[in-house]
């Protein structure tokens, strides 16, 4: 747990682990963190602290403002957008790494036929044409985003299944063709 110092109606200091500290004149044990009741305190001006996050994949931390409410103070930090071009870079090298990653388990049976052995199962031969397809269309998608809020809701993306749940859907890594060698549920 961490803790706001409030002096004067501000936040002086966040503590983010019990410490010895004098307030008001007053030297107090590190000990009062963990035996006081919040109420005593607060008496003080120490208040429970949390912090809202930005999620750091799209933001750079900025400046933290404080909100001291009448139990607890909560921290916010402003967030700087990334830039827009090195994280379509970075997108379009997770799709091809996740493309790579999909084709190597039956590359064996590419070279295989390359070297005048069995020809490559026409099932197989559909679903590496798949991935081929959805990473040329998944790199579309990404170069066509312009802006920060793009790139959010494509890596974002809520969808509702069968059974009406709303899920949040990546696809840069999620919406690929399936195996046909891979067990089906039933």
């Amino acid at each position: 747990m961490a803790w706001a110092i409030v002096e004067n109606n501000e936040v002086s200091r966040i503590v983010n682990t019990p410490i010895s500290m004098t307030i008001n004149g007053v030297s107090h044990p590190k000990s009062i963190f963990t035996t006081w009741h919040a109420d005593d305190l607060r008496e003080i001006g120490i208040f429970p602290y949390r912090e809202e996050n930005i999620d750091q994949r799209y933001y750079y931390t900025g400046e933290a403002t404080y909100s001291i409410g009448a139990t607890s103070v909560v921290g916010t930090y402003e967030g700087n957008p990334r830039d827009v071009d090195q994280l379509k870079e970075t997108m379009i090298e997770k799709i091809k790494n996740v493309a790579a990653g999909l084709l190597a388990p039956t590359d064996w049976m590419v070279i295989r036929q390359a070297e005048g052995g069995t020809p490559v199962p026409t099932d197989i031969s559909a679903y590496r044409s798949a991935i081929r397809v959805a990473s040329n269309e998944k790199e579309a998608a990404v170069n066509a985003i312009t802006n920060l809020n793009g790139i959010i809701s494509y890596e974002n993306e809520e969808v509702t299944d069968e059974d009406g749940n709303i899920l949040t859907v990546n696809n840069v890594s999620q919406n690929w063709p399936v195996d046909p060698r891979a067990e089906t549920e039933e």
